[in-house]
């Protein structure tokens, strides 16, 4: 604890030698002293305001962290009761972690899982991080509201549409023929008249690891590049016009001002998206992955590539999953949020280095 000393909060009066309180510590006591009145009369006034978060609260409160209880499971014994609701089973430690590094059997299961899944989400921050950017940089130069308007519309919508519907679409563009049972999708038809091999063109280019990768990460730019480049625009537009018009005076072309004027305005917004988009970089889609993978029967070319350990996990914790399946698929998951937790500390230290802009 620091030792305080009157000369710290008092004021002395070398004609009286008395000291006295100043004037703006008198106004900071009186605001420490009324504190709790302030928040309470600021919530009575606005109650309706703090009425539209509570279904908020809930949802978090429901989605978020009561699901966390279930984490626990990657440090119980399955074998001894039920890890989620009866109090019978036994402490397993970390044992399934252990098994995770050094058993012969899963281990090389959840390596590759692992592999994929930071592969894909590199690509996916490597590309998709970008494409927003670009976006509303575009937008930006639209002189046309009208215009940019319907443009902004047509690349918001494909983020509204459900990821069945996605990959529904995915699937019948990208099909193969299925020995002759169903014709060729569209786009599968072109990449065979630019000389892509029959045999892959047959089995569905999806379902195949040299363009599996490309597939996805395409149509996940077309599905969220767009919605993304909300919060880029918004401070693109947020740049003063003055800061145009001196860039303009000073010979600067639409180039210049966008590398010189535009791009160092939305600086800080930039670096905080990105930190926010390492901290999820693990957390690719599940669900579309999932769909994509194929049944798990006649559909398997591309499990080398597309295995993620959150498909892992979900198939290690059916019903025909190792022994332990729902811990080991529990103990994958939390080592995956574990290291996305590094990354995003990581990041955010990294950019408080680097500049002032950071999340905390």
């Amino acid at each position: 604890m620091f030792k305080l000393k009157c000369d710290d909060f008092l004021v002395f009066d070398e004609s009286t030698g008395t000291y006295s309180m100043a004037p703006d510590q008198k106004v900071r006591d009186e605001a420490e002293k009324n504190t709790w009145k302030t928040a309470g009369f600021t919530l009575l006034k606005d109650w309706r305001l703090y009425l539209m978060l509570v279904p908020m609260i809930l949802v978090y409160f429901l989605w978020k962290y009561m699901p966390m209880y279930e984490l626990t499971a990657c440090f119980k014994d399955p074998s001894t009761g039920d890890t989620l609701h009866v109090n019978t089973f036994s402490w397993a430690g970390l044992r399934y972690f252990q098994m995770l590094f050094t058993d012969a059997k899963l281990s090389p299961d959840f390596w590759l899982a692992f592999r994929n899944t930071f592969i894909t989400a590199f690509y996916g921050l490597l590309f998709g991080f970008p494409a927003p950017i670009i976006l509303a940089l575009f937008f930006n130069e639209v002189r046309s509201n009208i215009v940019r308007s319907v443009m902004q519309v047509c690349v918001y919508l494909p983020k509204f549409l459900s990821t069945v519907i996605v990959t529904s679409l995915t699937l019948i563009l990208f099909r193969g023929t299925a020995n002759g049972k169903q014709s060729e999708g569209i786009v599968a038809a072109v990449f065979k008249a630019f000389g892509a091999k029959q045999e892959l063109i047959d089995s569905g280019l999806v379902f195949t690891t040299q363009y599996y990768r490309a597939i996805y990460i395409i149509t996940d730019l077309w599905e969220h590049a767009g919605y993304d480049s909300i919060v880029f625009f918004a401070a693109v537009i947020a740049v003063s016009p003055t800061s145009y018009e001196a860039a303009q005076i000073d010979g600067a072309g639409k180039m210049a001002q966008m590398r010189y004027v535009v791009i160092p305005s939305i600086l800080s917004t930039v670096v905080i998206m990105l930190i926010m988009k390492i901290g999820g970089l693990l957390s690719v889609g599940y669900e579309k992955i999932y769909l994509l993978l194929g049944d798990g029967t006649n559909n398997t070319n591309n499990y080398a590539v597309a295995q993620v350990i959150s498909t892992l996990a979900n198939q290690w914790s059916g019903g025909g999953g190792p022994a332990g399946g729902r811990s080991l698929g529990t103990a994958a998951e939390m080592l995956n949020n574990l290291i996305g937790m590094i990354l995003v500390l990581g990041a955010n230290a990294i950019a408080k280095k680097a500049s002032d802009v950071s999340l905390y």
